[in-house]
Parts: C-alpha cells; structure tokens; sequence
C-alpha cells in the first residue's frame, strides 16, 4: 500500500509566554520519555497564544496497543500481547481492557495473564465495561497513577517529540464540562507541533456500534488545538479515516486522522456501514504501532493473522 503524504512539515514551534496555572496531577510515570500529567480549572475560552521556535529534536518513541482486549472465555489476548512482546515503546490501551464488567477479578483473572506483564509501560484508558462496575474502581485500583486521578481518569503527557492527551469517553465531555475546560487548558499549555489523542468511543466508525457522538466537542477542541491523531476503539475492527473535521468532512490541510483499533484480543465485528473518508478496513486482532517522529508520524497494524495497514504523514 503506497504511503499517505500530507502537507510538508513546517518548523517545530512551542509557546513560551506564561499560560494559566498548571496543576500537577500524580499520574504515574512512564519508561518511555518524560511524561507530564496534569489537570487545569477555569474558563478556557481564550484562543491558543501565538508560537515562538521550540528547542530541540529528540528521538522518535514508539507508541503501541489497542482496546477491547480480554476476555476469560473467547477471543485471543494472548496472541496481541505476544505481538507486544516483541514491539518496545510505550503500550495504549484503549477501554473494555478487561471483559465482562472490569472487575478485579476479570483484571487478575483475564487481563493480568497477557497485557499485564506490559502494565508497567502501559498508559491506559477507560471503556463502558469497566463502568459496568460501580465507578469503575477496579480499573483504577489496578492501573493506579498511570490512568490518571481516579474517578476523572483523564491525563496528558510527553512522548518525544508528541504531545499525549489521554480522555475518558465514560464521562461528560460536553463544551461546557470540566474535562473540555481541562483540554483546552492542557492544549494551551502544551502546545507542541504534533498531538495526539485517545479514548474509548469512536466518533467515526463503519462498524457494529458506528458513529458515536460522546467526544465530537473534544474532537473539535482537538482540531483548534492543532491535534493530528486520535486513537479509539469499542468496534472490534481496525478502521483507518483520512483527516477530517468534527462533522466527517475530510480536511486534508487542518483535519485529524482517527484509527480506531479495538482489536486487542475481543472477538472482531463486521463493517456494517461505510463511513465517509474511510480509508481501510480490516475485521481483525491486532496492534497498531505508532514511530512519533519530529514532524510526522509511521504507523503500522500488525495483524495476528492475515493483512495489516501501514504508512506516514506529516503534523500539522
């Protein structure tokens, strides 16, 4: 498959007049690079102030996972988290980490045995069954500071050169929420040339649960912040989009690009209705690996078995 080209990459920039007040969240740390978590209050209407030359390149990091991950009595964890096993870099895990409800016992007794033994790399997020469990304790009881503070269970970090911005699906995310106010903030605070994002549900997706319209005021927060990438999962399906605005209209020049990738081990779905700017579909277990580079970004779907997806763009 040809490689995507984009728009050519342009000086990295990061502001560095003074912004509002940042408040250091104990997130946990990371083996990948420095990580930054923190959580902003306040009114965020302000636009993002002007850039100035940012300093230096660092290396490119790998980041790798995917959602909907273990299940006791089907699918195959164990095959995605051998595929981890080879792959360094820091591990995504995108919600419905641990099926059937997120319990502490589907955590030790499903999840444990395969992705566990990459809990310590693994920055995490939240899906709709760890919310079957009451306040989805269990998941923040096992993962700790790397999901963020609990019960909000939203944090950013640094990965390289990328800006990670990790977002709970399960919880408001209107315009006017407390998580809207905290991502306009982190954006504003971290404004780096390349961003990305990740939750649980998608809000564009060809398969069983489709279009999903929890996370379309972050997605547009996203695209004023400059954000190039949002990682998502919930349909059991790779499913690569081309870049689009929060409405689905593509937008080559400004748009985000959404993977959605929950492939981690749950049974795959089928592809019931093709969206627009959908690009590749593939109904399968698997991982994406992403090489966060100075201005741009590889990526790659490694299939447990049969075709994967790759190729390179460019940060806004």
């Amino acid at each position: 498959m040809p490689s995507i080209t984009t728009r050519p990459v342009r000086q990295a920039f990061r502001w560095t007049a003074a912004t509002a007040a940042a408040v250091c969240l104990a997130c946990g740390g990371t083996p990948q690079g420095p990580t930054t978590p923190t959580a902003v209050a306040g009114d965020a209407a302000a636009a993002i102030p002007p850039f100035v030359a940012a300093g230096p390149v660092l290396p490119t990091e790998i980041l790798v996972g995917a959602g909907d991950i273990a299940q006791c009595a089907a699918g195959n964890p164990e095959a995605t988290a051998k595929l981890l096993d080879s792959i360094g870099g820091t591990v995504f895990a995108l919600g419905d980490n641990a099926y059937p409800s997120g319990s502490a016992e589907d955590y030790h007794g499903c999840y444990d045995a395969t992705w566990g033994r990459h809990k310590s790399r693994t920055r995490p997020v939240p899906g709709n069954h760890e919310y079957d469990t009451a306040g989805a304790a269990p998941y923040y009881d096992y993962f700790g500071g790397a999901a963020g503070p609990a019960g909000l269970g939203f944090y950013s970090y640094e990965l390289g050169n990328w800006h990670i911005v990790a977002l709970n699906s399960n919880i408001a995310a209107g315009g006017n929420s407390p998580q809207a106010a905290w991502l306009r903030n982190d954006l504003r605070a971290h404004p780096a040339q390349c961003t990305l994002a990740y939750w649980h549900y998608p809000l564009f997706s060809s398969s069983t649960h489709g279009n999903i319209d929890a996370m379309r005021e972050a997605w547009r927060i996203l695209s004023d912040g400059g954000a190039d990438v949002v990682l998502a999962g919930h349909d059991h399906v790779y499913e690569r989009f081309a870049p689009q605005d929060a409405d689905g209209t593509a937008d080559p020049a400004r748009g985000i690009r959404e993977f959605v990738v929950g492939t981690g081990g749950a049974p795959p779905y089928p592809f019931v209705n093709v969206k627009a700017n959908s690009e590749v579909r593939l109904s399968a277990n698997g991982v994406l690996r992403l090489a966060l580079k100075a201005g741009g970004y590889d990526w790659t779907f490694i299939a447990t078995a049969g075709a994967g997806d790759s190729g390179s763009a460019a940060c806004h």
